[in-house]
């Protein structure tokens, strides 16, 4: 597996300083829009500026707002393939985009609806090579914040890629959402195959009875609760060799520097993957 960072729970830093600094402690993937990367350094500037760091594009996030309108739907769709061919021509192979556990609207038009747009998406990545990972969110707090519920579990997911019937379209595994759903490092070993995981987000929750942990709020990997070691060891049995990404939501803005947050998620990492 490759060690990977997020932004997330790493503060304020451009993409050039975000590269240089995770290559210097030990990680091998970022996950950064690739199309940004290229306008700021040009094509072949991005491709040295990751070749000389050793470093790949761990995923892309989806910039389709595919959850409200149409027309908003429809307006997203003009950069899907500039998206996707930025991130082809950096040779990442992923994008992922979050399902909320609940909707104001009727959970079956949401469904069609979600079945129909996501194919579409899809459709786009899969002609540039990208895949698509579908991320369940599931802390207690979201799925009542909305007046229906949808969304919220692994098969629930696996149920709507099935309904999308397209190759590329896999799971987003977050530890913080297994650990809130109920789905252990076990049922992860025993009920998933590495084919349909895209990508990985890794991170820890306080010590807290499980319906009161906030989604954004959550620890560094190795400092709360989950059993992280577990969770790495079962995607490792089940043959997935693919990013697993640091992603450590807070509710405030870091006040240690990149550096510090760095060598905080290096302890952590060590510490799980030893």
């Amino acid at each position: 597996m490759i060690k990977g960072l997020s932004k997330a729970g790493i503060g304020q830093v451009h993409d050039e300083e975000f590269i240089r600094l995770a290559a210097e402690y030990g990680f091998g993937a970022v996950d950064i829009e690739a199309e940004s990367l290229i306008a700021c350094a040009g094509l072949e500037g991005a491709i040295e500026l990751l070749g000389q760091h050793k470093m790949v594009i761990g995923s892309i996030g989806l910039n389709v707002e595919w959850r409200r309108t149409e027309d908003e739907f429809l307006e997203g769709l003009k950069g899907l393939v500039q998206s996707a061919a930025a991130a082809a021509a950096l040779g990442c192979r992923s994008c992922c985009t979050y399902i909320l556990p609940a909707t104001d609207q009727s959970p079956a038009l949401f469904m069609a609806q979600a079945v129909r747009r996501l194919r579409i998406i899809a459709e786009v990545l899969g002609g540039y090579g990208v895949k698509l990972g579908l991320e369940f969110v599931g802390p207690h707090h979201l799925r009542t914040a909305w007046k229906n519920p949808f969304i919220w579990t692994v098969n629930d997911t696996l149920a709507l890629i099935d309904a999308i019937g397209l190759p590329n379209v896999g799971l987003l595994v977050d530890s913080y959402h297994c650990y809130t759903t109920g789905f252990t490092a076990d049922d992860l070993r025993k009920q998933l195959r590495s084919e349909q995981i895209v990508h990985v987000h890794i991170n820890d929750a306080y010590d807290l009875p499980v319906e009161k942990l906030l989604d954004n709020d959550r620890l560094y990997p190795g400092e709360g609760v989950i059993d992280l070691q577990g969770f790495v060891k079962s995607l490792g049995d089940i043959g997935y060799r693919g990013v697993v990404s640091q992603e450590v939501i807070t509710p405030l803005d870091a006040t240690e520097s990149p550096d510090q947050l760095l060598q905080r998620s290096k302890i952590g990492f060590d510490k799980v993957f030893s």
